[in-house]
């Protein structure tokens, strides 16, 4: 048996990759995060399959569920949202496996930060404007940030900075970036990407703070702070210019 761990996308079902789909489809158990992957993915699974909701299950318990599959012979599609490869808590489950000996495998899925871009119908890196995309939250309730991660020192970059798990906290976002970006810097956030509900908030970095807070938006949302959001002026790729040698490797 296998355990896959599935990157279930941002939000909208038919997100979910080929490979994730057809995994799914094929697993007789299936642990998902019940407050943040779509029910609809669920009707992929086999009609007789194990479902086990893990929202309200802690790392020991849901290690048991894979630990009986395991033992039983059957595969987990292990559903995560958005990318197993960014703030899924998957190391922890990988590593308990591999202390138990368990195989497994990872199937990427489609990030909240390119659902949030894709809603905003922007691309993050721009030319001549911003080539720097920083993936990060803020310390709070949960686990600390290391020593030079905190936003204060990452502004520094100017780089565009996507937040997740940070729209609660909107106000000490906007307080540690604006004396880097200025209150003029392009700023947006995206709640519930790709979903039916999806909300699009646009602004600046002394503006966006009162729209979320007016909106209601405290979770499942994505902070984007930096220039490339508002670029219009600026220079064509060389990958498709004309006076580039295609000739050449």
């Amino acid at each position: 048996m296998t355990v896959y761990f599935i990157g279930a996308g941002p939000g909208a079902a038919d997100l979910i990759t080929v490979r994730g789909a057809r995994i799914l489809a094929a697993s007789p158990v299936c642990l998902y995060a019940g407050s943040l992957v779509p029910r609809e993915l669920l009707d992929d699974c086999p009609a007789d399959a194990r479902l086990v909701d893990t929202a309200q299950l802690d790392i020991e318990q849901i290690t048991t569920e894979l630990l009986r599959a395991h033992a039983a012979g059957h595969d987990v599609a292990r559903l995560h949202s958005g990318d197993p490869s960014v703030f899924s808590a998957v190391n922890e489950q990988m590593r308990r496996l591999d202390e138990a000996d368990v195989p497994y495998e990872v199937v990427p899925g489609v990030p909240a930060f390119a659902a949030a871009a894709a809603a905003l119908k922007r691309e993050l890196t721009v030319p001549t404007v911003g080539q720097t995309v920083i993936l990060t939250r803020i310390a709070q309730r949960a686990t600390a940030m290391p020593k030079g991660e905190d936003l204060a020192t990452l502004g520094r970059s100017g780089a565009l900075i996507v937040l997740h798990l940070a729209a609660r906290y909107v106000d000490r976002v906007v307080e540690e970036l604006l004396p880097h970006y200025g209150a003029d810097c392009p700023a947006a956030v995206v709640a519930m990407a790709s979903r039916p509900d999806e909300l699009i908030l646009r602004g600046s970095l002394d503006s966006i703070a009162e729209q979320v807070k007016a909106a209601g938006v405290i979770r499942t949302a994505v902070i984007m702070v930096g220039r490339p959001l508002g670029a219009e002026q600026f220079r064509d790729s060389h990958l498709y210019s004309p006076e580039r040698d295609r000739h050449v490797c």
